[in-house]
């Protein structure tokens, strides 16, 4: 009850609701934006709240900005979810091989995640998006390939302390296989810490979405907030909502996504206290 008191806390319900809208944004936008959001259907350069038709206005080759809003919403979250799905993956498997098995694997794979974590993150998305091409894909691997030494590193430190306890000795008595042992037995008591991280990856990966399609080097075929950025600063000086709006969303959602990753390592952190 403590732990669930402590996620729903003031910024808990604050970051939910926040998260909550923009998700909600993102399901309905076929429902309240249909058709292609990059259509050419109104007078360039319509201010919000001027014309009924288009609410948050159009910009200067007269695309709907409430349609381009709610559809790049669909691929800020995409970008999001695939990223941190992908990173916990590869960094919960090279963790839990890292810090059960030790020697010279733990050496090899900790030496990998100093080569990754030595090149900034973005750099190193930058560089990678440049060689494989713009795209979805490419968008989620780049933002993995800076990212999955985090969870890695603290998921070897939580399995080198389990791996000594008395229950992992007794399934090795009992002729249990090693990895066995260590992702279905040790793994699931190391994952709090890990799981805590998992607001930071997506609250990163949507940073890095939104700059590499700022430069031009997002998804071609969808609409993102960082390319409305982009488009916007062409006309800043006479049209600055055009990039005030999708400026704004960015932060709204990082900020919400910052706030329930706060309220769940609270949340884990009193229910430990309590065990």
């Amino acid at each position: 009850m403590r732990a669930a008191n402590r996620f729903f806390s003031g910024g808990g319900i604050v970051g939910t609701m926040l998260v909550a809208g923009v998700a909600i944004a993102a399901l309905l936008a076929p429902v309240v934006a249909p058709g292609d959001p990059l259509a050419l259907i109104g007078r360039p350069l319509i201010e919000p709240f001027t014309d009924w038709r288009f609410p948050l206005g159009t910009d200067r080759l007269g695309r709907d900005v409430l349609a381009e809003l709610l559809h790049g919403a669909r691929a800020t979250l995409i970008v999001g979810g695939a990223a941190m799905l992908a990173t916990l993956i590869v960094g919960i498997v090279i963790g839990t091989l890292a810090g059960f098995i030790g020697g010279t694997v733990d050496e090899a794979l900790m030496r990998l995640a100093d080569a990754f974590q030595s090149v900034p993150t973005f750099i190193l998305a930058l560089a990678f998006v440049s060689i494989a091409g713009p795209s979805l894909t490419s968008v989620v691997i780049a933002v993995s390939l800076g990212a999955w030494t985090a969870p890695a590193r603290v998921l070897r430190a939580e399995i080198l302390s389990l791996r000594r306890r008395e229950f992992v000795d007794a399934y090795r008595v009992l002729g249990m296989a090693p990895l066995h042992i260590a992702f279905r037995e040790v793994l699931p008591n190391a994952l709090p810490p890990v799981i805590t991280l998992a607001a930071v990856i997506v609250a990163n990966a949507i940073l890095v979405e939104a700059a590499l399609s700022f430069l031009g080097l997002g998804n071609p075929n969808s609409v993102t907030w960082g390319a409305m950025i982009a488009e916007g600063r062409a006309v800043f000086r006479s049209a600055p909502f055009l990039s005030a709006i999708p400026g704004v969303a960015i932060v709204v959602t990082v900020l919400g996504v910052n706030l329930l990753g706060d309220a769940a390592n609270d949340a884990i952190n009193a229910r430990q206290a309590q065990v």
